[in-house]
C-alpha cells in the first residue's frame, strides 16, 4: 500500500502524538503535558505519513516571531514533532516532509525555520545550521563563591507563586526579547510552558518554586524558578536545579544567582540552556568547580535567502557577493549580493558579478544570528574566500553583541 502524506485534522491529534511518542522512545508524558502541546498544535501546519490506518511519520510547524541582531521579530516557523516509525525508516519519509514542509513555509512568507535536534546530526542535509548553543553548568556552592557588582544588595527579593507571578515574569523576558537574538516573542498559550510540573518531570525534586526581584522602587527586573532536591549523605547535600532566570540588569543577575547558591541544605546548582556567554561565567570565583558544557540548541535555516538576510541589521558597512549552494531549496541557489550602508540600510539582490565568498545555506544558518563568525566556519573549509578580505569583512558585520540564545524548546 502506497503512503499517503496529508496535512492533520483536529480529530487525528491523538493518533498522530501517540505515534510521535513511539517514535522518540514509547514513554508517554505526563497529561499536563498532552494536554499542553494539544493546545499549542497548529493543524493546519502539522503533516502526518500515513500507512493504511497506521500514522507512521509526522511532522509540524509553530508560528513563532524569533528576535534577530538588531532586535527586529522575523517570522519563522518552528519545525517540532518530527518522527518517523521504527517500520518505516530509510524509506524517504523524514525527506518528503521535509520536501513538503519548507515548501509550505517558502509559500506562508516566512523567511526562516527553526527547530532543536535530537540528534544533531540529522538537519544539515536539509540546510539547517546550528545558530546557537546552550550553555549549562553544575556548580559546587561549596566551593565557588560569587562576586557581586555594585547595587546587588539593594535588589529586593520575595518568593511568590509560580502561576500569580506569572505576569510579571512575562513583562521581563518581553523586554529582553529584543535585546537577544534567538529569542522567540511568547505567542498566546506558551507563557503556560514554563509552568509544566509534572511530578514526571521532577526526578524527586519540589514543585516549581519562583523568586521574584524588585528595584528599590518595586518594578520587578527580574524572576528564577527552580526546583530543590533533597540529597543526604553524611549531611544535606541537596540540589537546586534552576529552569529559568531572566533578569534586566547585570546586579538583579547577581542577586539572583546568589539567592540561588545560598539555599539551606544545598551543596549544587544546576543550570542547563543558558545563554554561551552567560554572565554566571564571570561571576563565580571558580569557572572549573562549575563545569560548564556546551551544546548546540537552534538549528536555522534560510528558506527566503533575501527577505532573510534583509530582515536583521549588521554591525558593520558591507558589500559582498556569495556564491551559494542550496540542493534541497534551489530557489535559494546562485549569486548574492549583500549590501548594508553606511545608514544601515541592508539590500540583498541576485547578481552576475564575480563571487567573494562561496558557502551553503547551511552556513548561512549558522551564522545568521551573530554567534557563529564566518571566519570560524572557513577556518573548517566550509566558507571559501575568493577575494582577500571579503571573509574578515563579511564576518564582522554578521556578528552579534550577544550570544544568541533560545531560553526554551518547542
Amino acid at each position: 500500500m502506497a503512503l499517503e502524506m496529508r496535512v492533520l485534522q483536529a480529530d487525528e491529534w491523538d493518533v498522530w502524538y501517540d505515534h510521535l511518542e513511539l517514535a522518540f522512545g514509547g514513554v508517554p508524558e505526563s497529561p499536563q503535558e498532552r494536554e499542553l502541546y494539544k493546545s499549542l498544535t497548529e493543524p493546519g501546519r502539522s503533516l502526518g505519513v500515513w500507512d493504511g490506518g497506521n500514522c507512521v511519520g509526522s511532522a509540524g510547524a509553530f508560528s513563532f516571531r524569533l528576535s534577530v541582531p538588531g532586535g527586529a521579530l522575523v517570522p519563522a516557523a518552528g519545525v517540532t514533532m518530527v518522527g518517523v516509525a521504527p517500520t518505516h525508516r530509510r524509506r524517504g519519509v523524514l525527506t518528503s516532509m521535509m520536501r513538503r514542509q519548507l515548501d509550505d513555509v517558502r509559500a506562508g512568507g516566512e523567511p526562516i525555520a527553526v527547530l532543536t535536534a535530537s540528534e544533531s546530526a540529522i538537519y544539515g542535509r536539509f540546510g539547517y545550521g546550528i545558530a546557537t548553543y546552550a550553555l549549562s553548568l553544575t556548580v559546587d556552592t561549596t566551593r565557588v563563591r560569587l562576586t557581586v557588582p555594585p547595587g546587588t544588595d539593594e535588589v529586593r527579593l520575595r518568593l511568590a507563586d509560580p502561576e500569580k507571578a506569572l505576569p510579571e515574569c512575562e513583562q521581563v523576558y518581553a523586554e529582553l526579547v529584543s535585546r537577544r537574538p534567538g529569542m522567540p516573542a511568547r505567542q498566546p498559550g506558551w507563557e503556560r510552558l514554563s509552568l509544566l510540573d509534572p511530578e514526571s518531570m521532577r526526578e524527586g525534586a519540589s514543585p516549581l518554586k519562583c523568586v521574584v526581584a524588585e528595584r528599590a522602587d518595586g518594578e520587578v527586573a527580574g524572576y528564577a524558578r527552580y526546583r530543590v532536591k533533597p540529597v543526604y549523605d553524611h549531611g544535606w547535600e541537596g540540589k537546586v536545579e534552576v529552569a529559568d532566570l531572566d533578569a534586566l540588569d547585570p546586579a538583579t543577575t547577581a542577586a539572583l544567582w546568589r539567592y540561588l547558591f545560598e539555599i539551606d541544605l544545598t551543596a549544587t546548582v544546576r543550570a542547563g540552556r543558558r545563554p554561551a556567554d552567560d554572565p554566571l561565567l564571570h561571576l563565580v570565583s571558580d569557572v572549573r568547580r562549575s563545569r560548564p558544557n556546551v551544546r548546540d540548541s537552534l538549528h536555522l535555516r534560510l528558506v527566503d535567502l533575501p527577505a532573510a538576510l534583509e530582515a536583521r541589521a549588521y554591525a558593520a558597512p558591507l558589500d559582498v557577493v556569495m556564491e551559494v549552494e542550496d540542493a534541497f531549496c534551489p530557489w535559494n541557489e546562485g549569486r548574492w549580493r549583500l549590501v548594508r550602508d553606511a545608514q544601515g540600510a541592508v539590500a540583498c539582490t541576485r547578481t552576475a558579478d564575480p563571487a567573494d565568498l562561496e558557502l551553503s545555506t547551511q552556513e548561512l544558518g549558522a551564522a545568521y544570528l551573530g554567534g557563529v563568525t564566518l571566519t570560524s566556519l572557513a577556518a573548517a573549509g566550509r566558507v571559501r574566500e575568493l577575494r582577500p578580505g571579503a571573509l574578515v569583512e563579511a564576518s564582522r558585520a554578521f556578528a552579534a553583541d550577544v550570544a544568541p540564545w533560545l531560553p526554551h524548546g518547542f
